[in-house]
């Protein structure tokens, strides 16, 4: 199935702190060339102007996994992840698939094994 890469928004307060986590040990990584390349194509939109539908930190998000259950988590930053309460990291191959999505979008990302999976969202709460 092909799925394009879909349009993402973020605030400008997300990418300014982002940023500044990148500027860091954490932009020379893997997990942070993608969330970089992320942020690269993402629309910035004042933080006021960010819809409530879209994926942001510390934004809780419910979403499907092609082909498994629903999972719903909190997106934060790296020092913030905690599993069991539900936290993922931004830097989290999943936590950057999810950033600036909106209900209803659907994303092709590739696992930690080289397959891939579709997620789509299905809410985002505050």
């Amino acid at each position: 199935m092909s799925i394009q890469q879909p349009s993402i928004t973020v605030s400008t307060r997300d990418l300014e702190r982002l940023s500044a986590l990148l500027a860091g040990a954490a932009g020379q990584t893997e997990a942070g060339r993608a969330l970089e390349a992320e942020l690269d194509r993402a629309h910035v939109v004042e933080d006021d102007a960010l819809p409530e539908d879209v994926v942001a930190m510390h934004r809780r998000v419910r979403f499907s996994q092609e082909d498994g259950p629903c999972r719903e988590m909190t997106l934060v930053y790296p020092h913030e992840a905690d599993a069991e309460q539900g936290r993922i990291s931004v830097l989290a191959p999943v936590g950057s698939a999810l950033l600036g999505l909106s209900v209803g979008q659907r994303i092709r990302w590739p696992l930690p094994s080289g397959a891939h999976t579709i997620l789509t969202i299905e809410a985002v709460t505050a």
